[in-house]
């Protein structure tokens, strides 16, 4: 069984996820902002189940260093790391304040980075480790509406690329998990534009998102097997996967993206493993089926 940590534990695709790995007998640490916040009854349910719960922010390097360290410890050692914690932003690019955008992207990318920076230490001393990341559907595509959030992902799924092919010489696997939307707590803590000045400009058409938000949501209604517990499931499969064996990149959708998100990802992988092999470095992708 596995030592497992979870940043945003107590979130959509956090909590089922941490359920089901602690129901098939792993060890599971999990980040929480605080413990004492509107999510303090879900912290008490996880620690009661058996988690270990770190405070953590991601946005704070001192904090994701005593995380780390702290969910190492409590854990006896780490085995597997799921960066999973992350912010949603919703509506007009342009209305989308540059704060908002680096709010959104201190979360996403470089709290990310916080991360492995703490924990990759510890993976390369042992020699092995398995990394795996929340990256989203529209972190292949961009839809409208989701440039700030799809931004991020892009830039996430990059850097994941490098850390991808970086550390396969120290025996770290990196896999890729790319949900399509799902009915969480996430849509209601989305950053979203303050410039009713800079909305009046756009007329009629600033109506539009919070309709395409409503078609949305019906369509999640009625589409059930759309869960965050999908979530868990891809990943408690990917961990039963042998090591280097594991896929690169996941897709979780039962919309009807999915196929299509799978099609653009099999293209890339050919160009990528094509790329590197014309530099002769193809063996840097060995850790993925």
């Amino acid at each position: 069984m596995a030592k497992i940590f979870i940043t945003g534990i107590a979130g959509g695709f956090g909590l089922p996820t941490a359920r089901a790995l602690m129901e098939q007998g792993h060890q599971v640490a999990g980040s929480v902002r605080s413990r004492t916040g509107r999510k303090a009854d879900i912290v008490a349910a996880l620690e009661a189940d058996g988690a270990q719960i770190i405070e953590m922010d991601v946005t704070d390097a001192a904090s994701t260093e005593a995380g780390v360290a702290d969910a190492i410890a409590a854990l006896g050692g780490l085995d597997v790391l799921f960066n999973n914690a992350g912010i949603g932003a919703y509506g007009i690019q342009e209305l989308m304040s540059p704060e908002d955008m680096t709010r959104v992207f201190d979360v996403n990318v470089t709290g990310v980075q916080r991360i492995m920076r703490a924990a990759l230490p510890h993976f390369r001393a042992q020699g092995r480790g398995t990394i795996l990341y929340t990256s989203s559907l529209i972190g292949r595509i961009a839809t409208p509406f989701y440039g700030t959030y799809s931004a991020s992902k892009w830039a996430l799924e990059a850097m994941v690329e490098c850390y991808r092919t970086e550390l396969s010489d120290f025996g770290i696997e990196s896999c890729i998990i790319e949900p399509g939307a799902m009915p969480t707590a996430f849509f209601d803590g989305m950053v979203t534009p303050q410039d009713p000045m800079r909305e009046t400009e756009y007329g009629d058409f600033a109506v539009v998102p919070a309709l395409s938000a409503q078609a949305l949501a019906q369509m999640l209604e009625a589409t059930p097997d759309q869960r965050p517990e999908r979530i868990a499931e891809a990943v408690a499969a990917l961990l039963a996967v042998p090591f280097g064996q594991k896929p690169f990149r996941t897709v979780v959708d039962h919309t009807g993206v999915g196929p299509e998100i799978e099609r653009y990802n099999t293209a890339l992988h050919d160009v990528t493993y094509t790329v590197l092999s014309n530099f002769g470095i193809a063996d840097m992708l060995r850790l993925n089926a």
